[in-house]
């Protein structure tokens, strides 16, 4: 390995670089800055950053579904004093095949986040009412942004407006913002979604139906994300996410000539919020048999918003025959709902956008989907000062199977 100093960073090579000064190995080692290992892989299939959580993770070959495994050894040799360093949480990779990579090292992990919201419809407009709930420690300001200005001013009014008597925690201010200051935020939320099939003519997967309208929104975000350089976190909750999160990654990276330069939103920039409440669902019907209960303590969720999905009965002892039970109460759950002549949007709003945001930018553990070897897939997760960290798992081959499956249905569709 080679140890470098760059914008009073500290830069760790398995390649010898003249672009940066070189510094001892007992330097970086007594250092207590954080270390970033630089590695070189296809932008396309890998992230720009990340949090290197185990050894295994550092100088990777090759990002994919298989990140979501736990590693049975390590192929790559470390120093003991690295390897104390990673396990501290003190290690990021850099992805150098990104042109843009050295803006990386400049990310500052947000004590108060700047949050921007697109969209207020039904899903909207509550995940800003509880991201002005719950946000008071973690939020400085909520700015948000629709095409109906009369429907911009009702939220302004309403959400400010949400208050106790005689508290003393604070509440972040909700502000209406101009589309110029769309991307001078933190975190940009994309909430806006056309294409809603009306109750009663809803086919299997609703979700699917909404693709082609909400991508068309949404590129026009993605490319003024590009033109602003936009540096924070660009969330999709709109559906189909893991789809939408793929198109937002093309379009911002994809210049005037229709090449993709890799100028645009890193992978790892983009986060898609749809498998919380599929979870929370999958943890509703749980409860009603006691067969399941023990997925709210053991189960895990894997996979998009819809087909696709994977819910697990336990991590521990896996049942398939559980497990592909809770998949298809939980994959119905949102035609249960459209049954009763109500479109389904409440849980989603909070469960998938304001708990699991909240969750994001506290970097607590929680589902979002994420980038992994080209596809956007869902898994537990945390984003931490250091970047993404994906939940790896010992995972019987049965249940792995099943998450490929949907990794490479994913990949085939975009």
């Amino acid at each position: 390995m080679f140890f470098y100093s760059y914008k009073n960073k500290i830069l760790i090579s398995n390649q010898q670089s003249v672009h940066f000064k070189k510094v001892s190995e007992d330097h970086v080692k007594n250092s207590p800055e954080a270390l970033y290992l630089l590695h070189s892989l296809n932008p396309k299939k890998s992230r720009r950053r990340f949090s290197v959580t185990d050894p295994s993770l550092a100088f990777l070959q090759e990002e994919g579904i298989h990140l979501l495994q736990q590693p049975i050894e390590t192929e790559y040799e470390l120093p003991q004093w690295l390897t104390s360093k990673i396990m501290e949480g003190k290690v990021t990779a850099i992805n150098t095949a990104y042109p843009n990579w050295q803006n990386a090292l400049d990310y500052i992990h947000p004590q108060k986040w700047r949050i921007h919201v697109v969209g207020l419809g039904d899903v909207g407009g509550i995940l800003v009412t509880g991201l002005r709930l719950l946000g008071g420690d973690a939020i400085s300001q909520i700015g948000i942004y629709n095409k109906d200005k009369n429907s911009l001013k009702r939220w302004e009014f309403e959400t400010n407006q949400i208050l106790p008597a005689f508290h003393t925690q604070t509440y972040p201010d909700v502000n209406s913002i101009t589309e110029d200051e769309i991307f001078d935020c933190d975190l940009f939320i994309f909430s806006a979604s056309v294409g809603v099939p009306p109750i009663g003519q809803e086919n299997k997967d609703v979700r699917m139906i909404q693709f082609e309208g909400n991508a068309r929104i949404l590129r026009h975000y993605a490319k003024l994300a590009r033109e602003k350089n936009f540096q924070g976190i660009f969330a999709v909750v709109s559906d189909p996410v893991d789809l939408l999160c793929k198109e937002a990654f093309l379009q911002s990276n994809t210049n005037h000539e229709g090449e993709m330069d890799f100028q645009g939103l890193s992978a790892d920039q983009i986060r898609g919020y749809g498998l919380g409440v599929m979870h929370a669902r999958a943890a509703y019907y749980a409860k009603k048999d006691a067969r399941t209960h023990h997925y709210l303590t053991e189960g895990r969720a894997f996979g998009p918003h819809g087909e696709g999905l994977i819910i697990a009965d336990s991590i521990k002892n896996y049942n398939d025959e559980l497990s592909t039970y809770l998949t298809e109460k939980t994959k119905k759950a949102n035609l249960d709902v459209r049954a009763t002549g109500f479109k389904p949007y409440i849980a989603p709003a909070l469960s998938s956008g304001t708990l699991s945001i909240m969750a994001t930018i506290t970097s607590s553990w929680h589902y979002s989907t994420t980038f992994m070897g080209g596809v956007f897939m869902g898994s537990k997760n945390r984003f931490t000062p250091t970047g993404t960290e994906i939940e790896r798992l010992i995972l019987p081959d049965l249940l792995f199977d099943r998450i490929k499956n949907t990794f490479e249905r994913l990949e085939s569709i975009l």
